[in-house]
Parts: C-alpha cells; structure tokens; sequence
C-alpha cells in the first residue's frame, strides 16, 4: 500500500470534525442509574427532540422522554445541559441520567441514533474533543487513562495528582521559568550589541537555569509510575523444594502456582499479580536454583535466573550465602513450622502451614515497596515523560556550558518545545490515537 492509499484509509476512520456524539457513560445495564452523554453541535436538539425544552445550564430538570416518532414515553429522567465552551468536552453537552433498564437504555439510544447528525461516539472519544478543545491536555488525558485502569489505592491517588492537573502546573512553571531566562539571554544579546558584553552583561539567569536544571533531575530520579501500574515485581527464589510457590500462593491469596513435595514441580515461571496494604505487586514464582541435566527444567531454571535480573525486590528462600543480590533481597527462611530453630542470618522467618511470620513479612515487603514508589503526594512521571525530560534536561545542560549567548537561546528553546510535548501542544500526534483508543466508549 502507498502512503496515499494509507492516508486516504486514516481519514475513513477519523472521527468527523463536528459531528454529534452519544454513548452510554456508565456501567451496562442493568443498574439503577445509566447516564447517556451527547457532545457536539446538535446535543441540544437531541433534548428538544426527546424532552421538548432544553433545561437552565448547569441545572438539573426533571423530564419526561418521549419518542418523537410515535410519542411513546420512554423515561422520566434528569437532564442537564452545559452550553459550549463551558462543559466537559468544550461543546455543547446534554446528559440524560436514566432508569437503569435495558429496554430504557436501549429506547433511547435509538432515538438518538435517528436524529439528524448524531452518531455513537467511537472509545475516548470525549476525553479527545475536551483535549482538542483546551479543556484538558495530554498529560491530565494520560491520568485519566490511567485513574479507568486504577485497581489500588495507590495508584488511584497518583492518577486524581496527573489527572487533576499536577504535572501540568509543573511544566507551566517550567515553561514560564525558561521564557523568563530567555528574555535575560535577549538582554545579554543587546549589552553585547553595545560592545560590552563583558562587564555589564547580566548572568543571574545561569543561577535560575541551574536551579531548573536540578529540579528536573531530581524528578528523574523519582520511581516510575509504571511501578504504581503494573506493580512492583516481587521475585520468589530460591532452590527447589524451598517453599517458594506455597509462599506467592500465600501472599495472593489463592491457589496460583502448583504446589508438590516433588523437586522441581515449577518449570516455568508463574505470576500473580495482587495489592498487599493498597500497593500493586506481581508475585513471580520461579524455578529452583540448581544445575539441572533436565532439558526442560533447565530452560526454567535460566528463566528464573533472568527474572532475578528484572526484578524491583526478591524473596530470597535459600541460604543467605547464596542471594544473588542481597541489596534487593528480603531473606526470608520458610518451613519455620519443620525447625527447630530460627536462622538468625534471616530477616523473617515464615510457615505458609501456620501463618507465623508472614505479618513480618507483609511489613518488610511495604517499608521496601516504599522506597520504589513514587512518594504519596508527589507527581508520579511515566516513561513518556521521562524520556522527554531527559532531553530537555541535555538542552537546558547545553545552554549553562553555552559560551555564546544565541547558541544558549537555541537550546533554551528547544527545551521549551519538548516540554510542549508533554502537554501535547506539539509534536504528539503519533501516539494520540493509541492513547484515546484505549478509553472506554463513552468516556
């Protein structure tokens, strides 16, 4: 295929510019309440169409629906209209909020169907017209993919920071911060105009571009906030017959991994993701650690070795001796219940049988999830954002060594289009549809 044919394909499945768009809002039916949104041009007719007069904006009215085919009633339901650009997508906006039955849901989203320039919005749909339309930009877009996908408490928290404008505000302050020390580059221009560079040019915005500087390394070294998505992942290893599956079944809560009394029952490696104290963790289960003329277990066994590499902590279940890596190890001595005594070389000793140890063990594993998690309160960067600030700090660290001040200007002001990036100002509309596509249908 050319590019020609491959543009002309994009543009079949592009929304249309102006259309009216409906979807449902919540959750199937049947339930209690079911909200219907329709955003665009024609929103206000569809509740003429239906209710006969459109309510105050921003007031809920009580309304009877009918269908304006046949005048069958088909709800007594609230309506709220929000007249453009004061909504949620910046146009036009009814809500219908429903009795919760299918046949409802369903009656009405006919008629919307029949009227004149409406169509079912496509997924993420609203959230992309609010993002077109200034209402909110990328990065408050990405929270909100993310708060739809949060599952802990933790991670709903650190998307409400994104989705509520906490990054944004950043970048704003950056973004004001790089013009203000443009504009002093600009005046150091100008003394060098006059011939006096030397001695009258002014320097503090060096001092502001360092503290800058530093400000976006710290936020580099921050953890990921895929950690708080994906969970913090918790090897489980150790030689075979250690206790390492009856541990991640322990720890999730149900029966994930085969357990036996046969060395080597784990052959592959085996995961449960699961929250301990509202903080998301993937329990990886693995292989013994032992030279193995097995083929199969072999292969195992290297990939259990490989999981090691990957990890964020592990739970080590052998001799302390033998812990690849003790800086991000727990050492943990299982069976307890088979002892006669504790290994004092272990920080917890546990008996998945009895339950003894494992409130110790929960406790170790949330004081070190701790230190991997972007701090409470604190604006937690993906790696989009990451790898964006990492050039755009190699920019600002250009312009501080810059001898020459248009050469510093020019770096400053590629710095500034890179923070567009975040914001989606510029230079994002390669990712965009994956983003929205993957919201749900009337979001």
């Amino acid at each position: 295929m050319d590019a020609n044919a491959g543009a002309d394909e994009r543009e079949k499945v592009s929304p249309a510019v102006g259309d009216t768009i409906f979807a449902l809002s919540s959750g199937a039916p049947p339930a209690a309440v079911a909200l219907i949104r329709v955003s665009g041009p024609a929103a206000g007719n569809a509740i003429e169409a239906l209710a006969g007069e459109r309510p105050q904006p921003r007031r809920a009215s009580l309304a009877t629906l009918r269908d304006p085919g046949s005048n069958d009633v088909l709800d007594r339901a609230l309506l709220l209209w929000f007249p453009e650009p004061g909504s949620a997508t910046g146009e036009d906006l009814a809500e219908f909020h429903l009795h919760g039955g299918r046949s409802v849901v369903a009656g009405v989203q006919e008629v919307l169907a029949s009227l004149p320039g409406l169509r079912p919005a496509e997924p993420g749909e609203f959230t992309r017209r609010a993002f077109e339309n200034g209402r909110i930009d990328l990065s408050q877009a990405e929270g909100l993919a993310d708060l739809l996908l949060a599952e802990t408490q933790s991670q709903r928290r650190a998307a409400l920071t994104l989705a509520g404008g906490g990054f944004s505000r950043k970048v704003e302050g950056w973004q004001k911060s790089l013009l203000a020390i443009s504009a002093q580059i600009e005046a150091e221009l100008d003394f060098s105009d006059e011939g006096d560079v030397t001695e009258n040019a002014p320097r503090s915005w060096r001092y502001d571009l360092d503290a800058l500087s530093h400000e976006l390394a710290a936020l580099l070294r921050q953890p990921p906030a895929e950690r708080l998505r994906d969970g913090i992942r918790v090897v489980i290893a150790g030689p075979p017959n250690s206790g390492k599956s009856s541990l991640l079944n322990h720890l999730a809560g149900r029966e994930a991994a085969i357990t036996s009394a046969i060395a080597g029952t784990t052959r592959d490696l085996v995961e449960a993701p699961t929250a301990i104290g509202g903080t998301p963790f993937l329990l990886v289960d693995t292989a013994g650690l032992r030279e193995s003329k097995d083929e199969i277990e072999a292969i195992g066994v290297e990939r259990a070795k490989a999981s090691l590499e990957a990890a964020d902590l592990i739970l080590w279940l052998g001799t302390p001796d033998a812990c690849p890596d003790r800086g991000r190890a727990i050492i943990v001595e299982s069976m307890a219940d088979l002892r006669e005594s504790a290994d004092p070389a272990a920080e917890v000793s546990i008996s998945c049988k009895t339950g003894a140890g494992m409130d110790l063990l929960v406790t170790l594993l949330g004081e070190r999830s701790r230190l991997l998690l972007p701090q409470e309160g604190e604006v937690a960067i993906n790696q989009r954002h990451k790898l964006v600030l990492k050039d755009c700090s190699g920019h600002l660290s250009a312009s501080l060594v810059a001898q020459d001040p248009l050469i510093a200007s020019e770096e400053l002001r590629q710095a500034r289009a890179l923070l567009d990036r975040i914001t989606g100002r510029a230079g994002v509309e390669d990712m965009l549809d994956t983003l929205f596509g993957s919201f749900c249908m009337g979001k």
